[in-house]
């Protein structure tokens, strides 16, 4: 796992106060205090805390002098001696917000879309790696579109790379899952994504053929912008530079369309990705095609020079239950506490070694979410929704034992839900509840009626002072049955009528998440953070290696939120302390 500082991270929350937040990290004892000291225009620094701090990471300083520069300092206590941990500066000419802007340098025609992040020069600081969209089709849809571009940024703002996928790469939700993540261990993140002739990397070098044309351009054409010939490539890029260092063949290539399900690759062209720890010790890269019927999942290993195939998962030339089991999403967990991962591919999971644990034969899906839902039952599970249309029949809403994909619960029975979310939300209630909008009630993990569906159905995110988790959706943040706490203004989501945002994010300070979201002019990104205080101590969720994870996979396809491999919520336990090598670069 990625070796973190302590984000230290202020801001300036009125004309007398400004807000302070840090991370906790796995390799910290439990009970390390902290100090919080300050510098008013570079004067002697006055110690604000009379006592260490003992419990939630995040400080208020309610007799700050708004106009003047400050600088404080948080310190930790480690045997009778105060050890500087960090310093963050605010400025008197800072305004007054809850928000840290970013500027783009986004193409002409271009926005801002999905996001991830990663440690891409190993100073234990994330940095930003952004998808700009220009004109894109959903698989289903004919028509020619602009090129994905990705570019890099500092948080600071500094730009550090761009790579041009080239015409080759069809621009839409489903083609271009990209991951940002440490694979070889050296405390810096690669980005990694699928590539094709005339891709530019961002040392402007490029792979294969740059005059090679692959689309369709006959606007008479049944398959009319689908690229349904030529060499298919996944190439891993350095992080920090954007040049590509490893290419090889994207295995399984389309080969016959009609086997994944259709002619005009709308089935062939559904890609998902992820990370995953199949050893339990180093991370994979793992690069999926198909879900609908045809499906296939490959692991791969890098050294930090080369590719090299672990495993392949396909049911081709298969008739048996694993096949047509996918979603639009996917999630990653040690279902069955081997200490490996497994790979919940929507309605199967595929185990560590690249072979199928189990299939629910429920089919397929639009939104997925796996954690521990029910506390007072061992293990994880999992919440799904199911696509049933036309003469298709079945459960509509699933809740799965993640070991072994026993029913617990089902609901919605032949109804086609699109929509629905699991998540400890009632912080007067101990356990999650279940909610979809087939039906106007959340469910608890029994099943049973507990009240009004919530409002949202989208999207969910930590940021009040108690356990329980909050209601995101499009550039709000409601509580149940309380109402929006939070609107952000100026600012718009992403991903049309889904309303997600760039990226949702434990990304400094305390364990509450971070709102990514890009302004209405599309000349920045903006990072959102609650300044409520909280007495909750937690370890960074970035230091959870289920929602690390999920923040890897969390621009795929549909997104979803990520979430903890520990139940976090109302009456929760003592958060697990995580057995992590935290991997630090040295140069």
């Amino acid at each position: 796992m990625e070796w973190l500082d302590r984000g230290f991270v202020g801001l300036k929350t009125s004309s007398h106060s400004a807000f302070l937040s840090w991370r906790l990290l796995a390799s910290d004892a439990s009970d390390l205090r902290f100090l919080i000291y300050r510098k008013v225009s570079g004067k002697q620094k006055e110690r604000l805390t009379d006592t260490a701090l003992c419990q939630g990471t995040n400080y208020t300083d309610s007799s700050c002098i708004a106009d003047r520069d400050i600088e404080y300092l948080l310190y930790s206590i480690k045997g009778e001696k105060e050890v500087l941990e960090a310093t963050f500066v605010i400025k008197g000419s800072q305004e007054i917000r809850n928000y840290f802007e970013i500027p783009l340098k986004v193409p002409e025609g271009y926005t801002a879309a999905d996001a991830s992040v990663g440690d891409l020069d190993g100073d234990g600081q994330y940095e930003l790696i952004v998808h700009q969209v220009g004109k894109g089709h959903d698989n289903a849809h004919l028509g020619l579109t602009d090129e994905p571009v990705f570019q890099a940024y500092r948080l600071d703002g500094k730009f550090l790379w761009e790579i041009n996928l080239g015409k080759n790469i069809r621009e839409g939700a489903h083609y271009t899952q990209f991951m940002v993540y440490d694979l070889n261990g050296d405390g810096k993140a690669e980005f990694v994504c699928k590539t094709a002739d005339g891709t530019v990397d961002g040392i402007g070098r490029t792979l294969g053929n740059k005059d090679a044309d692959y689309r369709d351009k006959d606007p008479k054409s049944t398959t009319y912008g689908k690229i349904l010939h030529g060499p298919e490539y996944l190439t891993v890029f350095d992080g920090l530079t954007g040049k590509a260092i490893s290419t090889v063949e994207y295995i399984p290539g389309r080969g016959e369309p009609q086997s994944w399900g259709d002619q005009k690759a709308n089935r062939a062209d559904r890609y998902l990705a992820a990370i995953a720890y199949l050893d339990g010790k180093k991370p994979s890269l793992i690069m999926c095609r198909g879900y609908y019927d045809r499906t296939a999942l490959v692991a791969w290993d890098f050294d930090g020079k080369k590719l090299t195939k672990r495993w392949v998962f396909d049911t081709e030339n298969a008739d048996h239950h694993y096949e047509g089991q996918g979603f639009h999403n996917l999630a990653v967990a040690d279902v069955d506490e081997d200490g490996r991962d497994e790979i919940i591919y929507g309605s199967m999971t595929v185990d560590d070694d690249g072979k199928g644990l189990y299939s629910s034969g429920l089919g397929h899906g639009d939104a997925l979410h796996v954690t521990d839902l029910d506390p007072d039952r061992e293990g994880l599970e999992i919440f799904a929704i199911h696509e049933h249309k036309g003469s298709s029949k079945g459960v509509g809403v699933s809740l799965r034992d993640a070991r072994n994909g026993e029913l617990l619960f089902s609901a919605s029975i032949d109804e086609d839900v699109t929509r629905g979310v699991a998540a400890s939300i009632d912080p007067n209630h101990r356990g999650a509840y279940m909610w979809w909008l087939a039906r106007d009630s959340a469910y608890n993990m029994q099943g049973i009626a507990v009240g009004p569906r919530p409002r949202f159905v989208n999207f969910l995110i930590w940021w009040d002072g108690d356990l329980s988790r909050e209601l995101l959706d499009d550039t709000q943040i409601a509580k149940y049955n309380e109402g929006v706490i939070f609107k952000a203004e100026g600012v718009s989501s992403i991903n049309g009528t889904k309303r997600t945002p760039n990226l949702s994010v434990d990304l400094f300070g305390d364990w509450r998440e971070e709102l990514i979201l890009r302004s209405i002019d599309n000349k920045s990104l903006r990072i959102y953070m609650s300044s409520i205080p909280t007495s909750f101590r937690m370890t960074t969720l970035m230091h959870d290696p289920v929602y690390r994870l999920g923040i890897a996979w969390q621009n795929v396809a549909y997104n979803q939120p990520p979430h903890t491999g520990f139940y976090l919520g109302p009456e929760m336990k003592q958060v697990p302390k995580p057995y992590l090598n935290l991997v630090r670069h040295r140069d």
